[in-house]
């Protein structure tokens, strides 16, 4: 079946969808944000035929999600290093390990949790707010169309 683009789709979500919705590039952006840069590392930690990683790691840097860099040790290699878009997808991942952490159960003795690396503490659950700072639910908010 032919994916249909919806890179046009009036819905923020949709389009965010379009770019990041297949599972390696969420994933890599998750590897991203742990520190991971060359394509070996991507490679080795999740697994993806070396086409694939290429195709997603392309597709990241073309719509600014990465960019293309010269390693940091000063070879020849070039890195992957997120950019400002990129790290503003650090919120999307927190809020999707929630859910699973809620939702899903973990294999035996992989039970996962985020931590403040200063403190060591688990992190609160993002939570949806008001202007004035109430806390929202789902049937508490709307969608509007911006003139």
């Amino acid at each position: 079946m032919r994916r249909k683009s919806l890179s046009g789709a009036a819905c923020p979500i949709a389009r965010s969808l379009d770019l990041i919705g297949d599972w390696w590039s969420l994933l890599i952006v998750r590897d991203a944000l742990r520190g991971m840069r060359r394509f070996n590392e991507f490679e080795k930690s999740l697994g993806v035929s070396k086409n694939i990683l290429t195709q997603r790691l392309r597709t990241l840097a073309r719509q600014g999600i990465l960019e293309l860099v010269p390693a940091a040790d000063g070879s020849a290699y070039r890195e992957y290093r997120l950019t400002a878009k990129g790290r503003g997808l650090f919120q999307v991942l927190v809020a999707l390990g929630q859910w699973g952490q809620e939702n899903l159960a973990a294999p035996a003795g992989h039970r996962l949790t985020l931590v403040d690396r200063k403190h060591g503490r688990p992190v609160r659950k993002l939570e949806v707010r008001a202007s004035d700072g109430r806390l929202l639910g789902p049937g508490e908010t709307i969608m509007i169309r911006l003139e």
